[in-house]
């Protein structure tokens, strides 16, 4: 007769039902525990965010901070902080923040550049400043406040023609910018002025062409001159030499 072992099988039976039902409150339990800190770091951005909006850059600065420190991957979250550093003149801890976030920014890295541009621009530092707008450029070409801050950049160093062309790109991405007007005082001073430096240039060459014109003139009339005596004196000492020949060859006795 077979044996059957009913205990047994329904053993292993239980043993697998608390097994899965164990796996189940464990997977349960984790997502639960991800929902409550991405929640919990969601509302400390939201309220960091809130308040940055409503110009508290103090009081958004503990949210904000807790947000990155809960989700380092966190690109907004990083962006804001270092926007609130720069309100609190914290240029040292704002170019820290941006700066770990950029290799990871994305479709931010734009942002997050030229905001790096403006904080080196406002410490005097016009290499690094350019160095990120142009970097802002690169990421996204339409990226207008980048050109701006470029073009100001630019004007400290006294690259104008460059600056120009970037105040140029500047209003053909933002035509209505309320700050059109100064911009075109700007260019059109600075057309001016290499128009003005132009014109020195036309000028300058032209006396130099003057000058050297005169210069030749007055060497050709020397060289003459001096050929000219130089011809006479030829002839006048081929005569005396006939004439000492002949005075040999008539010798009185």
């Amino acid at each position: 007769m077979g044996h059957c072992y009913p205990c047994k099988n329904n053993s292993n039976r239980f043993q697998k039902n608390q097994k899965g039902k164990t796996l189940k409150k464990t997977v349960l339990f984790c997502a639960g525990l991800f929902l409550a800190v991405f929640c919990y770091g969601q509302a400390n951005f939201s309220r960091g965010e809130e308040l940055l909006m409503q110009n508290k850059p103090s009081e958004a600065l503990i949210f904000l901070e807790n947000a990155v420190a809960e989700n380092p991957a966190h690109v907004a979250a990083y962006l804001y902080l270092g926007v609130v550093y720069e309100q609190l003149e914290k240029a040292d801890e704002a170019i820290a923040v941006y700066r770990r976030i950029l290799p990871g920014a994305g479709n931010l890295s734009a942002n997050v550049a030229n905001n790096l541009g403006n904080v080196y621009f406002q410490k005097g530092n016009n290499e690094m400043a350019e160095q990120y707008y142009s970097q802002a450029v690169e990421s996204n070409s339409v990226f207008a406040l980048a050109y701006l801050g470029r073009a100001n950049t630019r004007i400290r160093k006294g690259d104008l023609r460059n600056a120009v062309s970037d105040y140029e790109q500047y209003l053909a991405l933002e035509p209505r910018t309320p700050q059109r007007p100064r911009i075109e005082q700007v260019v059109a001073l600075i057309r001016a002025e290499f128009a003005a430096e132009e014109r020195k240039r036309l000028l300058a060459e032209e006396e130099e062409r003057k000058r050297a014109e005169e210069r030749q003139r007055l060497l050709d009339e020397v060289s003459a001159s001096l050929q000219s005596a130089a011809d006479a004196s030829k002839g006048i000492s081929s005569g005396s030499e006939n004439v000492e020949g002949y005075e040999n060859e008539f010798e009185l006795e």
